[in-house]
């Protein structure tokens, strides 16, 4: 018994030390000090009991605690869910979303009126709300409260210059068609994306919902049915640096989304590039230029699952990741999804909707909307609240459990909550003891102190 205490004494120490370790990584005070006191209380406890053992009642504590612990473990080892989620099926009959209808196309709509006119009166419901928030200064511009006149600009720079990347989207593919091994050239376009920065790469078969069904974005082809005839769909995960979205919705988040969706469309654009040098055709999906909705896509190729927040939440990263697609006439194997049960999770989780600034995400459960049930938010409310803070605010994905960085505690943590409902329940109490259940958002003064550390980390004289 003396060695089963002490081996149990010295694991669970490793444990807590493993997860102080990251809290001191993360700076979380919080964290920090319940690390420190379960390290304390552990080594007492057992040390006491250790100490004590020949005493009756040290035997007795000991064993119950020994017997305890043990049935714990092979309690959170089961794996068990008794409601199969999160990967969806191929449902042909699923509603396509028209790009007319969201937020960022009805937002340029101010600049173009007689568009803007047709499209109110098809759409009376919107006509109101929008207009307020045409009336809030554009992201990028003096006004927004989280402005920074230095590094504000920056994110504006990076979205300008994706923008003169719409021409790259699409290609003259080659004259002749390769005779290709679509196994090892399937091998390779995965190497190519991870050689130029993708953390994950899935392939789905496009589906008719994947797409939209009219563009929206772009007057020069406002309204068009979208027509794409691809076979398949390469979806590539960028990761963003979770410290950097720890400190949303300061400039900080639209600094690193701006930056990672510049990464991702590099990849996605050199993939197609490449794809067409053997004479097939494909098309490159990034920010501003997309044809597909990225998220049902990244959730049917079996990168992870939609999340509360209506953000795909990957199984390592959670929703602290960018995403591009390239779609081709080849038809490349499909990847093998795995459930990871975050839909459970996000079920009984509700961080993100009790913490929205904006209260933009449903406390409820899925809606039924274009024929299939699922978790949507309430755009109106969320670019409303982009335009007041002057950044893509990002505060649900910086409370997310899933978003936090991506140590061995936290690795063994999101291991824990995908093996049954139970052992989700005992980690979301853990979360919200360890980080709390209401987050502070960042002031103003505390995002300059922010920007001066950010820049010292990397070494950038700030004088």
């Amino acid at each position: 018994m003396f060695m089963i205490m002490l081996l149990l004494c010295i694991g669970l120490n490793i444990l807590f030390c493993m997860s102080l370790s990251t809290s001191l990584r993360e700076r979380e005070i919080r964290a920090i000090f319940c690390s420190v006191f379960a390290v304390a209380v552990n080594s007492i406890f057992w040390g006491l009991l250790i100490y004590y053992q020949q005493t009756a009642v040290a035997k007795i504590v000991g064993a119950v605690a020994v017997i305890a612990v043990l049935f714990f473990c092979a309690v959170s080892m089961i794996h068990y869910f008794p409601k199969v989620d999160g990967l969806q099926t191929a449902n042909t009959g699923i509603e396509q979303y028209d790009e007319r209808d969201h937020m960022f196309s009805r937002n340029s709509l101010q600049c173009y009126p007689g568009i803007a006119k047709e499209y109110y009166d098809k759409h009376p419901e919107f006509s109101e709300i929008d207009a307020k928030i045409h009336e809030k200064p554009e992201l990028g511009e003096k006004g927004g409260r989280f402005y920074d006149s230095y590094l504000t600009p920056v994110a504006a720079a990076a979205f300008n210059v994706l923008s003169k990347t719409q021409h790259l989207v699409r290609g003259d593919r080659a004259e002749d068609k390769a005779d290709i091994d679509i196994e090892r050239f399937t091998r390779i376009i995965k190497e190519i994306a991870y050689y130029y920065g993708a953390v994950d790469l899935g392939i789905a078969r496009l589906k008719g919902y994947h797409l939209y069904s009219h563009a929206g974005r772009h007057q020069e082809n406002y309204g068009e049915p979208i027509e794409n005839n691809h076979r398949s769909a390469i979806v590539i995960i960028v990761a963003m640096d979770a410290k950097m979205l720890k400190e949303a919705p300061t400039v900080s988040a639209i600094l690193e989304s701006s930056k990672q969706y510049v990464e991702s469309a590099k990849i996605a654009h050199i993939i197609a590039e490449y794809i067409r040098s053997f004479g097939y055709d494909a098309r490159s999906h990034v920010d501003g230029s997309y044809e597909t909705l990225c998220v049902p896509l990244a959730n049917d190729a079996g990168l992870g699952e939609v999340g509360r927040i209506g953000l795909l939440i990957h199984p390592v990263y959670g929703p602290c990741v960018r995403i591009s697609v390239v779609t081709t006439e080849l038809e490349l194997p499909k990847t093998k999804g795995k459930n990871y049960h975050i839909g459970t999770f996000c079920q009984i989780c509700k961080k993100c909707a009790d913490n929205c600034p904006a209260g933009a995400i449903s406390k409820t459960g899925k809606t039924s909307t274009r024929d299939f049930e699922h978790w949507s938010i309430k755009q109106e409310n969320c670019y409303s609240f982009w335009k007041d803070v002057g950044t893509d605010c990002g505060f649900c994905i910086r409370v997310c459990p899933y978003a936090r960085p991506n140590t061995l505690f936290h690795r063994l943590a999101k291991y824990y909550v995908s093996r049954n409902p139970l052992n989700q329940r005992i980690g979301l109490l853990l979360d919200n003891l360890l980080y709390g259940k209401k987050i502070k958002m960042k002031t103003v003064s505390e995002q300059s102190k922010t920007i001066l550390q950010k820049c010292a980390a990397c070494s950038v004289d700030v004088t």
